[in-house]
């Protein structure tokens, strides 16, 4: 089950956890695999803390961190600072979208923000916002993986990751995209089927990961979108991949920071109920279908504005929904994958990696089983 990425890493299992909770990235990596935290909502100064406390937590185990800089985004080449950036984009954010945003969390009966706060609007979804992120990251010995959710990271971020001794990974949708990372240098790459949580594209996991595993070799390829049992793992290394990039497994594990409303809404909802849209983010991205997904694909409607206008926008929304998580479900935003209908139970993380890998084990053991005897 050991892969040569699981060798060079130091870590026991192929198996990396993306997720927004530093205690679940703490747990997969004590658990022998490699917990991944994504950066995205997080200043540089708060990334140091969160950093901090896996550090003090994780022990000697390794454990990687997730930016966003994406390929195309509005403000994309200017050399201003991130106030000033934050500044020229909210002078593009048409008062309009603001104003239906308002509406629908009024309708939905979503208290506003206590007075003097104010959600941040663009952390971490431009190379100006990422570039502090990354000063930060490379303070922390134990991070040994940056990884760029979206698009492929500017060169001079590359290499100066790669420069610390780090591995640097980028997640692709597409072959095209796939050789795009290969051909900027990354140490791998991660291939996410249109079925998974997040920023996807829209060609199924079963299809894209041997085509992306031919393309991008001898570089190694970590499969994503789908993975929620080791099955489903044996069929990703038996087509070629190294290990498995999941995320929306851990959104319900004991450690997770989800808020109750959250994990109840994703442990009874099927794999019918996740839609593919731009309405938070500006990208298309999965998450559970609600009022407001379905209010901005409405053609009377604004239409949701490219990445990071539509974050500017939604800001105030996601940061509303987690505080008034109650009084938010019908418009709250809850990335995740298709896999969402096997998640119908809160385990603790070393439970789910252990039935990953049994269940890994079982996958080989059948197939070993029904081949013919020599």
């Amino acid at each position: 089950m050991r892969t040569p990425l699981c060798e060079k890493l130091g870590i026991e299992f192929p198996i990396f956890a993306f997720t927004h909770c530093r205690d679940v990235v703490a747990a997969v990596s004590a658990a022998g695999g490699l917990g991944v935290l994504g950066a995205v909502g997080f200043s540089a100064e708060q990334l140091e803390i969160e950093m901090k406390w896996i550090d003090d937590h994780v022990g000697d185990k390794p454990y990687g961190v997730d930016i966003v800089i994406p390929g195309k985004y509005e403000g994309k080449g200017t050399d201003l600072d991130a106030g000033g950036l934050e500044r020229k984009l909210n002078e593009l954010v048409p008062q309009g979208h603001r104003d239906f945003a308002a509406k629908l969390l009024r309708d939905a009966g979503v208290p506003e923000l206590p007075a003097g706060e104010k959600a941040r609007e663009l952390l971490g979804w431009t190379a100006t916002t990422a570039g502090p992120q990354i000063e930060a990251i490379l303070k922390h010995p134990k991070v040994k993986v940056v990884a760029n959710a979206l698009g492929t990271p500017p060169p001079e971020v590359i290499r100066e990751i790669q420069a610390s001794g780090r591995l640097v990974g980028a997640l692709c949708g597409s072959v095209k995209h796939a050789l795009a990372h290969k051909e900027a240098g990354v140490d791998f790459v991660i291939a996410q089927g249109g079925e998974g949580g997040g920023h996807t594209g829209d060609i199924g996991s079963i299809v894209l990961w041997p085509q992306v595993v031919d393309a991008v070799a001898p570089l190694p390829m970590l499969a994503a979108g789908g993975i929620g049992d080791g099955r489903q793992m044996a069929a990703a290394l038996m087509m070629g991949a190294q290990g498995v990039w999941t995320g929306s497994l851990w959104l319900t594990v004991a450690e997770a920071e989800a808020t109750p409303p959250q994990k109840e809404a994703l442990l009874h909802a099927t794999s019918h109920d996740t839609v593919r849209s731009r309405s938070f983010t500006g990208k298309p991205c999965r998450m559970l279908r609600n009022e407001w997904t379905e209010a901005w694909e409405k053609p009377e409607n604004p239409k949701p504005l490219g990445m990071p206008l539509q974050w500017m926008v939604t800001a105030d929304a996601v940061s509303r929904g987690h505080r008034y998580a109650n009084k938010a479900k019908a418009v709250a935003f809850n990335p995740v994958g298709q896999v969402v209908g096997m998640m119908n139970e809160e385990k603790p993380v070393r439970e789910v990696i252990v039935e990953l890998v049994e269940q890994y084990l079982e996958a080989v053991e059948r197939f070993e089983s029904i081949q013919p005897k020599v």
